[in-house]
């Protein structure tokens, strides 16, 4: 009997299309290429819009009886289009004559003077979009026929793959996919795994009021707040976004992958260091949500010395991980809480006064939960993280009375491999933590400790263990199950986890020489 082939998946419209772009890569750098491919991504997303309302208008025209003569000037009225939210595109940005040239020689040029008219026309994307696409080092034959292959995609609502925010999508999974390509120690620095920023939105639920991202990368952040109120019934605009981003370039990414989406955000006038040119100073947030850098060691300036955010204690200067932590509090409002990821180490240092930090945090009541992430979640680093929550006014902000116990989540055994370098945490995983935070904060939440995942601890007990915040010291281990694991298995197992062990000692290490020799 003839074994029946098993059918091949079906890839999805985004892994088809980076398929086809990363071909066309040739010798760029993935760092440099995905401002092509982008730039040209979003040109030509806007120009579906554009001749979509058109489309449109010219039905309401006609509609209202306008003789054909006179059509042209109503369709080329910039109020018609402006006052329903399209970006207005001029006739040399339009994708019908980016098209028309794709084969030219001088194809760079034309949609460098594309993204030119559209900034001018355009007054929020002013400085954002790229440009150097005339260059002589980006190869005009591959150049063209990437513009051939992104012009094969409708991102109209009519078109076959019109989905509402289908070109989110494909934005987002080529910043994944640039993000896992990249190499070097800012590697994806300027994305966060989905699977990470959805776990810190449905933990923080920001139904509504002010978000702010003071690290924002490409705004990933913002665009999981704003689904996760359309998802539950919200509008968009029930929530305000602020953000800010020190990497010109990846500030440029944000504001397109913000607009394409339809959300006005506030970064800001230009890209800046959030320590020493805040942009949103008086800025009161009722959620924080970010993905600082962990471990910066030259982030200090002479002008830092006596701010106002260092109230629990000015940071050590050759880490900035707990000036990160006061900035956040320091922009919550009254009421406001904060999640955001940080590098281990945090949980339990005591270099350059960073134990006293964390101490007046807890005594002051401001930690809420603390989660142990597992390792391999990020493109740019292999090692383990923890997400924090801090939360003003615990004895009544919204939620139940909570300012003398902190929640421990022991979350290290969740997530699947996606590939050998990343893991992710599927919905099952982020309900599972999620969940557990809500039944422990919310009113009438019915929560109980999980021994080897989950811990109320009292502010007392964090005391006896130094305010040490590792959740592995609280919340215990799991209750034994009937250990059937056969012995080769436990013993290849154990050995794997011990090589890890060996592994991050030797990074330890590498850090702590690198530290020394800039004392030296």
């Amino acid at each position: 009997m003839a074994r029946v082939a098993k059918p091949k998946p079906q890839k999805t419209l985004e892994q088809t299309l980076w398929e086809a772009a990363d071909k066309l890569r040739g010798n760029q750098e993935p760092s440099e290429y995905k401002h092509v491919v982008l730039g040209l991504v979003f040109l030509k997303y806007i120009s579906d819009r554009f001749e979509e309302r058109r489309a449109a208008l010219e039905v309401e025209l006609a509609a209202e009886g306008i003789k054909p003569d006179r059509l042209p000037d109503f369709l080329e009225d910039r109020d018609e289009y402006t006052s329903h939210n399209v970006f207005w595109v001029p006739e040399l940005a339009r994708w019908g004559y980016i098209q028309s040239v794709a084969k030219q020689p001088e194809v760079g040029q034309q949609i460098d003077q594309a993204m030119d008219l559209i900034e001018k026309e355009n007054p929020t994307l002013r400085g954002v979009l790229p440009r150097n696409y005339g260059r002589d080092g980006l190869d005009k034959r591959r150049l063209g026929e990437l513009v051939d292959l992104i012009g094969s995609i409708g991102f109209g609502a009519g078109d076959d793959h019109g989905a509402d925010d289908v070109l989110g999508r494909v934005y987002e999974y080529f910043l994944g996919q640039f993000a896992g390509r990249e190499t070097g120690k800012d590697a994806g620095a300027f994305y966060t795994p989905r699977s990470v920023v959805k776990t810190l939105v449905e933990m923080l639920e920001p139904y509504q009021g002010r978000v702010y991202d003071p690290a924002a990368g490409s705004g990933g952040m913002f665009v999981q707040s704003a689904e996760f109120v359309k998802a539950h019934g919200g509008k968009r605009t029930d929530i305000s976004v602020y953000g800010q981003e020190f990497t010109d370039t990846t500030w440029k990414l944000a504001k397109m992958n913000l607009a394409l989406r339809g959300i006005e955000a506030d970064m800001g006038s230009h890209s800046a260091d959030s320590f020493t040119e805040d942009l949103h100073p008086d800025l009161r947030a009722d959620f924080v949500i970010a993905n600082p850098p962990f471990n910066v060691s030259d982030w200090w300036d002479a002008k830092l010395a006596d701010d106002p955010r260092w109230q629990y204690g000015t940071p050590p200067q050759g880490n900035a991980n707990y000036a990160w932590v006061q900035h956040f509090i320091y922009h919550l409002s009254p009421k406001g809480t904060a999640g955001f990821v940080l590098a281990n180490g945090s949980l339990s240092s005591k270099t350059g006064g960073e134990g006293e930090i964390r101490r007046k945090l807890i005594e002051a009541g401001l930690v809420d939960c603390i989660v142990a992430m597992p390792d391999k979640l990020f493109f740019n680093t292999g090692i383990p993280v923890s997400l924090w929550f801090v939360s003003k006014a615990r004895h009544g902000n919204g939620h139940r009375e909570r300012r003398d116990e902190v929640l421990f989540i022991d979350a290290r055994q969740l997530g699947t491999m996606e590939s050998r370098r990343l893991r992710v945490l599927t919905d099952d995983d982020i309900e599972q933590i999620a969940g557990t935070y809500h039944a422990w904060r919310n009113h009438e939440g019915a929560y109980e400790d999980v021994p080897g995942f989950a811990k109320a601890a009292s502010v007392e007990e964090i005391e006896n263990n130094d305010f040490v915040l590792t959740p592995g010291r609280y919340v215990g281990a799991a209750e034994a199950d009937v250990d059937d694991e056969p012995i080769e298995e436990k013993i290849e197992r154990l050995t794997k986890e011990l090589f890890a062990e060996f592994e991050r000692g030797r990074e330890l290490e590498d850090e702590v020489r690198q530290r020394l020799g800039r004392l030296a």
